[in-house]
């Protein structure tokens, strides 16, 4: 947690630890104006947090082509409605993640009918109208189209979370609440519908933004609680006899402590998820984003949201747990050549890791495509660079999150998470700096015993006690190697929309296919070495006790 419990016993575990320069692409190099060094300590006694195996999400939304923001409209056909689900790319980039998470919702989810059996209304689309609450009329979502969806949720391997319309049946007061009961009538139709096609929902949502003060309305906490509740029992009645049941999400909002607080007691037990939304860069148009991005201190203020609400959770009897359901950074559909930009993982990749460390389960991103912040182009489908930070993530961090603090620097980021699916840990390092190598170290805080993972599995214990400690270390740490994963911009341009692995431009080929992502090995005896503006994946062949 700190270098002030760095015993002096464990000076020669910072040596055994210590990492070395990697050669990346020569525009990378030549950007650095000086060198300094720093130390990552890792707790690997215990995990801190455990986020879902599945952590990472993306979100599709309801936007149509009329949806403009400051001008500029940016969602052409990227709706659940008009998205061309042939592409081969789109289909290569879901089926990649095997599975990813995909929230449907957004706004415009409160203004939509279900054209089942018991919808006696015509099965019109969206019409833009500037006098209408968000902009647009109601819209419908055909059952033809529903199903179309679900062939191709189904051919990528996709676990869908779906927004139900919460408005239904209310009335929008003078003073902008919303008051009555949520009709869930049409609601229970397109779940029976669901179930009867036998579509693999793994959850669903209750409403869009609706908590606290709300977005354009809001609802009492009592009420969505008891709302929330019906959900529950529609879910637990239409699903009967069918194992595992989708999950029960709510209030996918903002977070406000008091509404938050009496929405999860009231809640009780018919609560699996609670969903907060994050947009903590403020407006797409705002042209300070990338200072924003930069700045450590202003990064860090999300955390107060993250421990609010694990404290909320932890102080009541709920056994709910916490994710990030929609989350774009800018609002109003972010910004181009920033949200979709090289400089924009800087902020996704460090919002993941401190949701993590809050124990944050799942993490949706804003939006798989469509808007400025799309992991896809919208109108070609090729990856942004979020798109492979997400994906490096996915392969690479594993459930338990470790307690991990840098020092050195203020500009470096630091996460740590036991390995996905072998053994050992990845580190996250982040540099915010434009003009500073930093030559990073890594040191174990609270290790108990400390194991290398050889590949010929030869074992040689070194042994040194300080108090009751015995740390192992590896025979022949000079003759071992690490993997790591450095991502760059293309001629070291934050706005680029092309992203470098280990100095190789990352880009589909003909056929669509996502390329591979491949490490690099390094000595472990050699500090790590992470570029400016830069980000390093690492994988280290060590296992400690908590990712035993």
């Amino acid at each position: 947690m700190g270098s002030q419990i760095f015993l002096k016993g464990f000076c020669f575990l910072a040596c055994i630890f210590s990492y070395s320069f990697v050669s990346l692409s020569s525009q990378a190099a030549a950007a650095g104006d000086g060198s300094v060094k720093g130390t990552v300590f890792i707790d690997g006694k215990t995990s801190i947090g455990k986020i879902d195996e599945d952590f990472i999400c993306a979100t599709l939304d309801w936007w149509p082509p009329e949806k403009c923001d400051y001008g500029t409209c940016s969602w052409d056909h990227a709706s659940l409605i008009n998205l061309d689900i042939n592409s081969n790319i789109f289909l290569n980039a879901v089926k990649a993640f095997s599975p990813l998470k995909i929230r449907l919702g957004g706004t415009l989810q409160d203004k939509v009918i279900y054209d089942t059996e018991d919808n006696k209304e015509p099965c019109k689309q969206f019409v833009k109208n500037t006098t209408e609450m968000f902009g647009f009329t109601q819209g419908c979502l055909p059952m033809y189209r529903w199903d179309e969806l679900n062939a191709f949720f189904k051919k990528s391997g996709a676990k869908i979370i779906f927004g139900l319309n919460a408005l239904a049946g209310r009335s929008i007061q003078s003073d902008g609440s919303a008051t009555g009961t949520w009709n869930y009538t049409n609601a229970e139709s397109f779940i029976s519908y669901t179930v009867k096609k036998n579509y693999s929902i793994h959850g669903w949502e209750l409403g869009n933004e609706l908590s606290g003060s709300g977005v354009g309305t809001r609802i009492a906490a009592k009420q969505y609680a008891a709302d929330t509740i019906s959900l529950y029992k529609i879910v637990q009645n239409i699903y009967s006899g069918v194992e595992p049941k989708p999950l029960v999400l709510a209030p996918g909002g903002f977070f406000d402590a008091n509404w938050f607080k009496e929405f999860i007691d009231k809640t009780g037990n018919s609560l699996d998820v609670i969903t907060h939304h994050i947009y903590n860069l403020g407006p797409g148009v705002d042209e300070h984003l990338v200072e924003k991005i930069l700045n450590p201190s202003y990064l860090d203020g999300e955390a107060n949201t993250f421990s609010g609400l694990q404290n909320s959770l932890k102080s009541s009897a709920t056994s709910a747990t916490a994710w990030v359901g929609e989350a774009g950074g800018a609002y109003n559909s972010g910004r181009n050549l920033v949200s979709n930009a090289f400089v924009y993982s800087f902020w996704y990749l460090d919002q993941l890791g401190m949701a993590s460390a809050y124990d944050t389960k799942t993490y949706c991103r804003q939006s798989l495509i469509g808007g400025n912040y799309g992991l896809l182009n919208t109108t070609t489908f090729v990856p942004n660079p979020d798109y492979y930070s997400a994906l490096l993530w996915h392969r690479l961090m594993g459930r338990n999150v470790l307690s991990t603090k840098f020092s050195g620097t203020k500009k470096i980021r630091a996460y740590a998470h036991c390995t996905k699916e072998s053994k050992g840990i990845t580190l996250l390092l982040i540099n915010l700096d434009n003009s500073t190598n930093v030559e990073v170290k890594v040191a174990f805080n609270g290790t108990a015993t400390l194991h290398h993972q050889q590949k010929h599995h030869r074992s040689h214990k070194y042994q040194r006690s300080h108090r009751t400690r015995n740390i192992k270390l590896p025979q022949g740490s000079e003759s071992s190697t690490r993997e790591e994963y450095h991502l760059t911009a293309k001629d070291g341009n934050l706005h680029s929309q092309t992203m470098l692995l280990n100095g190789n431009i990352l880009t589909v080929n003909s056929s669509g296919d996502i390329p591979a992502l491949e490490p690099v090995s390094v000595n472990l005896s050699k500090p790590i070495s992470v570029a400016p503006f830069s980000v390093v994946f690492v994988h280290l062949p060590y296992v400690v006790p908590a990712c035993s």
